[in-house]
């Protein structure tokens, strides 16, 4: 079973028919660094359920009404923005400039995000940013044996598919490219497997009690809930 580095360092030499690490092709910094890069690449083949992550920090927003990405976030990746605990909307850029342009003293709760930075609504936005996205895994530490892999002990054959990179890495080197892209498209076959199994999964989720739009009245121009009042009559 393939889980650890030590695990992927000794498998890698055995598909290759290498007892030991001491050919000039296939060194311990060699294979190491095919580990890491393997990891880099499968991990960010696809947004993985377990590289999905939450941050929370303090609401600092500049004078552009804007503050950075979290750290090591995948770019455009994150979905969800509550701030002091109110859940806002996110917009495409161009709508949330109009928005401001149009409404600056508006206090909907709305978002975008451009260049690694979130444009956040500064009227009524306090207390604490809490946003949930995708991030990029860090690279793995192969001083360390027992390390694990982003796919270890939650998609395991992730750490097959990794392999099969590394095996592709490892016929280039020997200048045997139709090999290389054979193992090439092994690794991204079982990642895609992988990825449909999940996929498959996803009509187990649910909306619950939620629109897709908001009632308008296009003679009034005020949204439905705003028209009629109870009591308003009296």
């Amino acid at each position: 079973m393939l889980n650890t580095i030590t695990d992927l360092q000794d498998e890698i030499l055995v598909r290759l028919e290498k007892g030991t690490a001491t050919s000039g092709l296939y060194t311990d910094t060699i294979l190491n660094d095919w580990i890491n890069q393997s990891h880099r690449w499968a991990s960010g083949y696809r947004p993985w359920p377990w590289t999905e992550g939450k941050v929370s920090t303090t609401l600092a927003l500049d004078d552009q009404d804007a503050q950075n990405y979290p750290e090591a976030w995948k770019s455009d990746s994150i979905r969800i923005v509550q701030i002091g605990g109110k859940r806002y909307q996110k917009l495409n850029f161009e709508d949330w400039l109009i928005f401001r342009e149009d409404r600056p003293d508006d206090d909907e709760r709305v978002y975008s995000d451009f260049s690694r930075r979130l444009f956040i609504n500064p009227n009524e936005a306090s207390g604490t940013l809490t946003v949930y996205g995708q991030f990029t895994p860090a690279r793995i530490d192969v001083t360390d044996n027992t390390a694990l892999t982003i796919f270890s002990n939650n998609e395991d054959e992730g750490n097959e598919a990794m392999l099969f990179e590394m095996l592709a890495y490892a016929k280039t080197r020997e200048g045997k490219p139709k090999e290389a892209e054979y193992w090439h498209r092994r690794a991204i076959e079982l990642l895609d497997s992988i990825w449909t199994r999940i996929s498959q999964e996803q009509f187990g989720y649910h909306s619950k009690n939620r629109g897709m739009f908001k009632r308008f009245d296009v003679l009034e121009g005020a949204l439905d809930d705003e028209l009629l009042k109870r009591d308003q009559f009296f």
